[in-house]
């Protein structure tokens, strides 16, 4: 790669795609295009196509998607298959119609089955049932990763895609509703201690094992990966660490300083009891994790205490 490149980040508002644009500009990367959903509907086909044609990138990272924690995976199954497939269908082939040079897709760690082997390695996809809370989510992102091997397949591209584990961090969505664990207890420990009150519910039974990464780390496996003329398809990104929810919740605590009792709620659903990726292939080529948890919980809070609170 050029620092001239001309590069489109697609997402580029949300957590990870703010976070690419910030590792890109610091590597010196300064040829960067992105558009506001706004200005360019990802589910638009021909509005897709037409800016292609216009922009004619030279690497494409694709960071748009629908997200959500489990409450908006389950509630809007409909929203997330459609909008997610619409999504990555229109850019990666728009992207090989245009004759982009090289692609980032990004995954989920759920796209794994529900009771996969631990650590989940890539050779387990489509090993086994997915987890059914977020099933059409994982379906449309499996559908976009064998778009990308059967687009270089057929077409001779390099298109990567790259599966992250659970990620936090700073522009995150911090809406009770809609967001992932870490923003979500975040922001209700939070709240608990703006109010005083004696304890702070968490959903489940606190059991399940998840492993979590800094988005400042997927950014720089991003843009280590990019440009990259091996053929290397489908990488986990992991930080290779886990707690269980418990133990998150506790150091939410910490972190925000909320003394009160932490009280487990069985009957919402816990999800996946244990998710850790085996990363060991990105590390071979020489990418490893540099956040830790404690750290990052840290520097997340700093950005929503002065950024995202809105009680």
């Amino acid at each position: 790669m050029n620092s001239d490149d001309k590069i489109y980040v697609a997402g580029h508002r949300g957590l990870v795609g703010s976070a690419i644009v910030r590792a890109l500009l610091t590597q010196g990367f300064t040829h960067l295009v992105y558009r506001t959903h706004a200005e360019l509907d990802l589910t638009n086909q021909q509005a897709v196509r037409q800016f292609f044609a216009d922009q004619k990138p030279d690497h494409v990272i694709l960071a748009a998607a629908r997200v959500g924690g489990i409450h908006a995976n389950n509630h809007y199954r409909g929203d997330f298959i459609y909008q997610n497939l619409a999504i990555e269908t229109h850019v990666i082939d728009a992207a090989y119609r245009q004759g982009v040079k090289h692609l980032v897709f990004l995954g989920s760690s759920c796209i794994y089955p529900r009771d996969c082997p631990q650590p989940m390695r890539e050779e387990h996809l489509l090993t086994g049932p997915l987890e059914s809370t977020n099933e059409p989510y994982a379906i449309a992102k499996i559908a976009g990763i064998k778009l990308c091997e059967a687009y270089n397949a057929q077409h001779g591209t390099h298109f990567v895609t790259l599966m992250p584990t659970n990620l936090y961090g700073s522009h995150d969505n911090f809406d009770l509703e809609t967001s992932h664990v870490i923003p979500a207890l975040m922001r209700k420990v939070h709240e608990a201690k703006i109010a005083g009150a004696g304890e702070v519910v968490v959903w489940g039974s606190g059991a399940p094992r998840r492993e979590f990464l800094h988005v400042d780390d997927l950014a720089e496996a991003v843009v280590f990966t990019l440009g990259k003329e091996e053929s290397l398809e489908l990488l986990n990104v992991g930080s290779g660490q886990e707690v269980t929810i418990a133990e998150l919740a506790e150091a939410l605590c910490r972190v925000v300083g909320f003394s009160g009792r932490i009280k487990f709620d069985p009957s919402k659903p816990d999800g996946t009891p244990r998710k850790l990726l085996d990363s060991g292939r990105i590390r071979k080529l020489g990418w490893h994790a540099k956040i830790g948890l404690k750290e990052g919980l840290h520097e997340t809070y700093r950005w929503f205490s002065k950024y995202a609170i809105t009680t």
